[in-house]
């Protein structure tokens, strides 16, 4: 079996999903990625940019004999042994004539490639590679990246070792990315309001960043001021988990989402979630775990800084050891394994 994966957004869970199936499956997979900007454009662009990208095999382009002789008939492509060549794939003179114009200009951060992984470092649509090629993980930018990493790793060690247990502040994580599709406009307009009434809380914000910050980022570092034990990104997995072992609760405020890696993660930490009663979240949590709107965000918030105790005492009412690879390792070798289906 020869698996292919495929990602036009190569950070964050997608990242690590895929480099999971990649170190589970080994020599048998081929992984080929975009960088982890601008989900939009991807959705558009992306399928374009791997049908010319992504190298032929008969081992992986599992398709039923009927769709092979529709593909040929409609495309050009033809089998020649076990493989498959493309000819004249529509439009594609006219995209190599732009491709050789954009390549022309080196400034514009074109595919720096490395062997093993198909992945390129810009936006647009760069020119059809001959074999899968590598390139090093998208680049991520952190507000605190001119700090020592020591002391933003160790600070909320420090600042908590003094303080008993129970007597801390609530501490509030939000371990998601900078982005507007994960609505940090709301998280932080509650926290602010918090704020306002004087209530004791502690939070951190620990998602990864890219090239563009929504403003509210730094409008509300600027308000909760020392109500901030974290800010910013932990490339360590190790200090990523051990900031969310000693968070409270952890908080979705997404408009976007498909799954949450991260709120499952933070509840296996030991985190209480609050989560929209939206998306896929009712289908994870149950309901004592969901707020249907901002206010109700609030309210709980605000009945948890003044009792801390309740949410401590805690004891999740869910389950996340089935979303672990252990119970769904078997599942995904078998999906990837099957034969492929006239129906399909």
């Amino acid at each position: 079996m020869s698996v292919l994966l495929i990602e036009p957004f190569y950070g964050g869970s997608h990242k690590q999903l895929m480099d999971l199936l990649q170190e589970e499956l080994q020599e048998d997979c081929v992984l080929c990625t975009l960088p982890a900007k601008k989900w939009h454009w991807k959705a558009r662009t992306s399928a374009l940019y791997f049908m010319q990208t992504v190298p032929t095999s008969s081992n992986y382009r599992f398709m039923p004999e009927h769709k092979l002789a529709r593909l040929e008939k409609v495309i050009g492509v033809k089998r020649n042994g076990d493989a498959y060549q493309s000819e004249g794939l529509p439009g594609q003179q006219e995209s190599r004539a732009v491709m050789k114009t954009i390549d022309a200009h080196p400034e514009s951060g074109l595919c720096e490639l490395q062997p093993g992984l198909c992945t390129t470092q810009h936006e647009g649509l760069p020119s059809p590679a001959a074999a899968p090629v590598q390139a090093e993980a998208p680049e991520r930018t952190n507000p605190c990246q001119g700090e020592d990493k020591q002391h933003l790793t160790f600070n909320l060690s420090n600042i908590l070792s003094g303080l008993d247990y129970q007597q801390r502040p609530l501490h509030i994580a939000w371990p998601h990315r900078w982005e507007h599709d994960k609505d940090p406009e709301t998280f932080f307009k509650v926290l602010m309001k918090l704020k306002e009434q004087d209530l004791p809380f502690h939070v951190s914000v620990l998602g990864e960043t890219f090239s563009e910050i929504p403003d509210i980022f730094s409008e509300a570092r600027e308000v909760l001021g020392s109500s901030v034990l974290h800010w910013g990104y932990l490339p360590s997995k190790d200090d990523y988990f051990r900031a969310l072992c000693t968070a409270d609760v952890v908080i979705s405020t997404a408009k976007h989402e498909f799954f949450g890696v991260a709120m499952i993660e933070a509840v296996h930490c030991g985190c209480y979630p609050l989560c929209p009663k939206a998306l896929v979240y009712p289908e994870i949590f149950p309901a004592e775990y969901l707020y249907s709107t901002p206010e109700q965000l609030f309210k709980r918030l605000q009945n948890f800084c003044k009792r801390p105790d309740i949410v401590r005492r805690h004891l999740y009412k869910g389950e996340t050891a089935g979303f672990s690879w252990a119970a769904l390792g078997s599942k995904f070798r078998s999906l990837l394994a099957a034969e492929p289906r006239e129906d399909l």
